[in-house]
C-alpha cells in the first residue's frame, strides 16, 4: 500500500505468475491484507472489497484505489475465471463509491 494524503490509499494486486482462482485470491489475500476469515472464493473477494471494515486505516475517508497488474496472462490462461475475476472487481467498484480499481496494462515491473 502506498500513502498519498492529497488522493486516495492504493493497493497493488500484482498477478505476475498467477496461474489459477487459488493463487489469485492468495495474492488479494495479501495484497489487500485482508482478514484471516476471508473465506477465499468470489463472494467473500466482493464482500471483502465492499466492506469498509477491513480496509486499510483511512481508506474510508481518502478512498481505495486497487491496482491489478500482471492480469494478462491469467486471463488468457484461464478466460472463464478472468471473466468472473472481472465481474466481481466491477460489482465491488460499483457498490462502493470509495472503491475504484484499475486494470494496469503495462507489465508489472
Amino acid at each position: 500500500m502506498s500513502e498519498d494524503p492529497a488522493g486516495p490509499l492504493v493497493a497493488v494486486l500484482d498477478l505476475d505468475g498467477v496461474t489459477d482462482k487459488a493463487g489469485l485470491m492468495d495474492r488479494a489475500a495479501r495484497a489487500l491484507a485482508l482478514p484471516d476469515w476471508f473465506g477465499r472464493n468470489w463472494d467473500a473477494l466482493a464482500d471483502s472489497l465492499s466492506d469498509h471494515t477491513v480496509w486499510p486505516e483511512g481508506a474510508v475517508e481518502r478512498g481505495l484505489l486497487v491496482v491489478v497488474r500482471g492480469w494478462r496472462p491469467y486471463a488468457e490462461a484461464r478466460p472463464e475465471e478472468w471473466r468472473t475475476a472481472e465481474e466481481v472487481l466491477t460489482e465491488a467498484a460499483d457498490r462502493t463509491t470509495a472503491l475504484t480499481v484499475a486494470l494496469a496494462l503495462g507489465g508489472t515491473s
